[in-house]
């Protein structure tokens, strides 16, 4: 069996679709929504990568490099924030959120 483009798409559309469902399913937990948002990321990088291969150009696999680096940024600032705002409320609820405005 031959591994191609379709099933890198297919494996790329199932983490994106499973990401947006976490995102929508469970508002309450913030670590589950930066979760998801890792995971929309992923199948967005195996796409740059899936058609970079496919039509042999380097330049979306460049791009996926952005998207990992930008993935490991916003994961490294969203955690260091939850763990302030954990210290200052005691809670990581998404409806207390609101309260860091200004």
């Amino acid at each position: 069996m031959i591994i191609g483009l379709f099933h890198y798409l297919a494996v790329a559309a199932a983490l994106f679709t499973i990401g947006v469902l976490g995102i929508f399913v469970n508002r309450k937990n913030v670590i589950v929504i930066l979760m998801s948002i890792e995971l929309i990321l992923l199948g967005v990088t195996i796409n740059l990568v899936a058609f970079s291969t496919f039509l042999h150009d380097v330049v979306g696999q460049i791009y996926a490099l952005f998207v990992l680096t930008v993935a490991a940024a916003e994961a490294a600032v969203g955690l260091a924030i939850l763990v302030t705002f954990h210290r200052v409320r005691g809670n990581i609820a998404v409806d207390d959120a609101s309260v860091m405005k200004g």
